[in-house]
């Protein structure tokens, strides 16, 4: 009886996971409405012959790369300070107190987000106001391609952290107080039970949370990007998913085309997510698959 409560996860999962992949033959075809998905010809690897020949699509896909990665490094370990910040805090309702407030931006769509970031960032905003008063030259933030990335890693930072150390929080619920009692007797102060029992006892979901973020290194910030960029900094912000997204719904609608695009980048993160599991492993660590 146990079993029959995974059914309704496992009909989501069918109906919105897995019967929507027929809609990849579309990268296999060339699509034409009056026939459908599957009434549309064949024509094989033609679409990925276009899709390699054109060079914005080599540049989005370097572009991509290049500010995950970046974003990846820096914001990974802020979710990790945090949990084990919050996990330092004796006071029952303070902690409850922070974890609230560091968790609530989650809550909020990227929309509501780059409305906060244009009011305070805009040369009108709260910040540039604020320069003006004291007598200082205003900054173009907004429309500075060199601020861009980091603006996309401070907001990041600022909606992503507290919900990502709930994870970690759980991971150090788990852990074995004895182990804290044998370090307190040792004479280990709490920097070192930090060092010496938390981040070993979490290194596993440690391992696994950078596996996934490393698998989604090729669509990850769609949102973010696209409420964030502007036309000053189209240069900077033409990520694989805005490129699938412009060729998709802003110039000629080819379906067939943003289909490949979109499969190649689904293997790619599949490559990603293998390369990260094999590295972790030789590395002596846990992976995802055994």
């Amino acid at each position: 009886m146990t079993y029959t409560l995974l059914v309704p996860g496992l009909i989501w999962l069918i109906l919105f996971a897995y019967l929507p992949m027929g809609g990849l033959s579309l990268a296999f075809k060339h699509y034409r409405a009056n026939d459908g998905i599957w009434g549309s010809p064949w024509v094989g690897f033609e679409n990925f012959k276009y899709v390699f020949r054109d060079p914005t699509f080599a540049q989005a896909v370097w572009r991509t790369l290049y500010v995950n990665i970046i974003k990846l490094v820096i914001t990974f370990p802020f979710p990790i300070i945090l949990a084990l910040m919050l996990n330092e805090l004796r006071m029952g309702r303070t902690k409850k107190w922070f974890q609230t407030v560091f968790t609530f931006p989650q809550f909020l769509s990227w929309i509501i987000v780059s409305g906060i970031v244009i009011n305070v960032l805009s040369y009108d905003g709260l910040l540039n106001s604020t320069l003006s008063l004291i007598g200082l030259p205003t900054i173009n933030f907004l429309g500075s391609e060199k601020m861009f990335l980091p603006m996309l890693i401070m907001t990041d930072i600022w909606k992503s952290t507290g919900w990502g150390a709930i994870i970690f929080l759980a991971a150090i619920s788990g852990i074995d107080q004895d182990q804290y009692e044998s370090a307190q007797i040792d004479g280990a102060s709490r920097i070192q039970q930090i060092f010496k029992v938390t981040l070993p006892n979490i290194l596993p979901t440690v391992t696994v949370m950078f596996i996934l973020n490393v698998g989604g290194l090729m669509s990850a910030g769609f949102d973010q990007i696209f409420n964030l960029a502007n036309a000053a900094t189209q240069n900077v912000s033409q990520v694989l998913d805005v490129y699938i997204y412009r060729i998709t719904f802003q110039s000629s609608t080819d379906f067939s085309f943003s289909t490949a695009v979109s499969l190649f980048r689904s293997l790619v993160n599949m490559v990603l997510l293998l390369a990260a599991d094999r590295i972790a492993k030789w590395m002596g660590g846990d992976g995802l698959f055994r």
